[in-house]
């Protein structure tokens, strides 16, 4: 049975609050939460406002109400999610967001995202195929190995990365505020959005995967919760809710500042293939060489730590 009252009475504090929102927003914020919005920026040009607020609905919202549904829920996991329309959906259910978030779709992308910002470009475009096979093998045999072995490095080795790579982020960001490279409202639209910013943004914003990761990482934040002594599930759903706010909203912000800088960057550069691309030309243009090389190694490592876990 449920308890009646939480084992913790007294309300959290904000340090209690900002832990769980810094472990949500750690959950949720990746390599992919980078490089696609720039992508979206290139795409969109002048009509980058309304290209992020569809962006914003599929990519904030969707993620904070999928933790929320797990949240209010009681679920203990993705199955119990689905058990109210059957077993068998509820399985298939289960296998197909594991498999999506998994080896469908974002744990390759753990390893063409670092290949795609920090390798591609500096190779012939002829080796680009044979350069990403041995970077793939050699980073997901690092990957098995270091699972294997159950290592703690890479958990450590991440706290100090991912605080390093936000230091990174600000101050690209800083530098683009003081000196943009080119009016953002005034550049090209790509066809695709002239007429339909913000569907295309909308779209663009399931790229992310979390409203699907959300589902997943949502019992994760549900028993943090749980174990801050917000035990019954009013007061769980309501810390949850707070700081899931909180998290998706700092990741919100950051998202429209990254999509300001790619429609920026028109001034510059060409729309892009893809927004890996865009972020090393974008990081290139501010800190020069210097700046790819360490974005290089930042992303690498991240991203093997995704891979990892």
């Amino acid at each position: 049975m449920e308890p009646v009252k939480d084992l913790n009475p007294k309300p959290l504090t904000g340090k209690q609050y900002f832990v769980v929102s810094s472990m949500l927003f750690g959950l949720f914020f990746g390599a992919g939460n980078l490089i696609f919005p720039i992508h979206l920026g290139q795409l969109a040009g002048g009509h980058w406002v309304l290209a992020t607020v569809g962006f914003l609905v599929t990519a904030v919202v969707l993620p904070l109400c999928s933790v929320l549904a797990v949240s209010v829920t009681h679920s203990k996991g993705v199955y119990d999610i689905g058990r109210p329309l059957g077993p068998a959906f509820a399985l298939g259910f289960m296998v197909l967001i594991h498999a999506t978030i998994g080896p469908l779709f974002g744990t390759p992308r753990t390893a063409t995202i670092p290949f795609s910002v920090g390798v591609q470009p500096l190779l012939p475009a002829s080796w680009a195929h044979v350069g990403l096979f041995v970077f793939s093998a050699l980073f997901f045999g690092a990957a098995f190995l270091v699972s294997y072995k159950e290592s703690n490095i890479m958990n450590s080795v991440g706290k100090v990365l991912n605080p390093l790579f936000l230091v990174m982020l600000f101050v690209v960001f800083l530098m683009g505020f003081v000196h943009p490279m080119s009016s953002a409202g005034t550049q090209a639209v790509t066809a695709a959005y002239k007429h339909a910013s913000f569907f295309n943004g909308f779209l663009e914003g399931y790229n992310t995967m979390d409203a699907l990761a959300g589902l997943a990482f949502g019992v994760t934040v549900v028993t943090a919760v749980n174990q801050l002594g917000k035990t019954t599930a009013k007061s769980n759903a309501k810390v949850t809710a707070k700081a899931g706010v909180f998290a998706t909203g700092m990741i919100g912000v950051i998202y429209v500042g990254l999509i300001w800088l790619g429609a920026t960057t028109l001034g510059r550069f060409t729309v892009s293939a893809d927004g890996g691309t865009a972020f090393n030309q974008l990081v290139t243009y501010y800190m020069g060489a210097f700046g790819h090389a360490l974005l290089a190694t930042l992303l690498t490592v991240t991203c093997l730590t995704t891979a990892v876990g």
